[in-house]
């Protein structure tokens, strides 16, 4: 029954998959995959009236989406993450004919959405390519000395799609001048001074990096030219 079932956060009804052994506090059954809290205490699905229900994990979202309007009851498989410290949804429970009815949908139109992903791709690809391309060339903008490989290189990098690298943030995607400085030196201190050696010797990052700092300033001002507009 509804009423047996904890509503969390908006999740609507909602099943636990356990972190440490329970046991059904009305049929005894244990340890539980999966319970309900009813009042506080665990109950085995088929005490929450829940048992006819079957499982559709994560991952599909096409298939689960259609697989709860199929289905006149459903509940949220969530576990509790200790790291984040939040629930996690895990899947859905669902009756196992909408599952058949959402796995025939998602058979028909299986073609078109292929050729949906295939076109995002390529438009990702091509958003990409085009931040890549404005990268470099405000690297090279800001430091002509660098070498139009070595700026290429450093804007391929930093820009990579889900790195969390500068030139994914959103002073990188706005071709800051602080976030490009920052990928140009970021490449200058791993490939032209001895910081990873120092780091693989033990020596503690802040400290690394201020050894090398003087070194990083040198190769930055001599690709900028004001080592030769100083020396003028």
């Amino acid at each position: 029954m509804a009423s047996r079932t904890t509503s969390l956060w908006g999740f609507g009804l909602v099943v636990h998959q356990p972190l440490r052994r329970r046991h059904c506090a009305g049929c005894r059954r244990g340890p539980l995959p999966l319970l309900v809290l009813e009042n506080g205490a665990p109950r085995c699905l088929d005490c929450a009236d829940l048992g006819h229900l079957v499982l559709v994990p994560r991952g599909d979202t096409a298939l689960t989406r259609r697989a709860r309007e199929e289905s006149t009851l459903s509940a949220v498989v969530v576990r509790f993450d200790r790291r984040r410290g939040r629930y996690e949804r895990q899947g859905v429970l669902v009756e196992e004919a909408a599952l058949a009815r959402a796995e025939r949908r998602c058979l028909a139109d299986a073609e078109a959405r292929r050729r949906r992903r295939a076109r995002d791709a390529r438009r990702r690809a091509a958003e990409d390519a085009r931040l890549t391309e404005a990268f470099a060339a405000e690297i090279r903008r800001l430091f002509p000395g660098c070498p139009a490989e070595r700026a290429r290189d450093v804007a391929a990098h930093t820009s990579v799609r889900g790195s969390g690298r500068v030139g994914r943030s959103a002073a990188g995607r706005a071709l800051s001048e602080g976030a490009v400085i920052s990928a140009v030196a970021a490449s200058v201190r791993h490939l032209d001074t001895p910081y990873d050696r120092l780091l693989m010797s033990g020596v503690p990052r802040h400290e690394a990096r201020r050894r090398i700092a003087p070194a990083v300033e040198t190769v930055l001002a001599g690709w900028s030219g004001a080592g030769q507009d100083s020396a003028g």
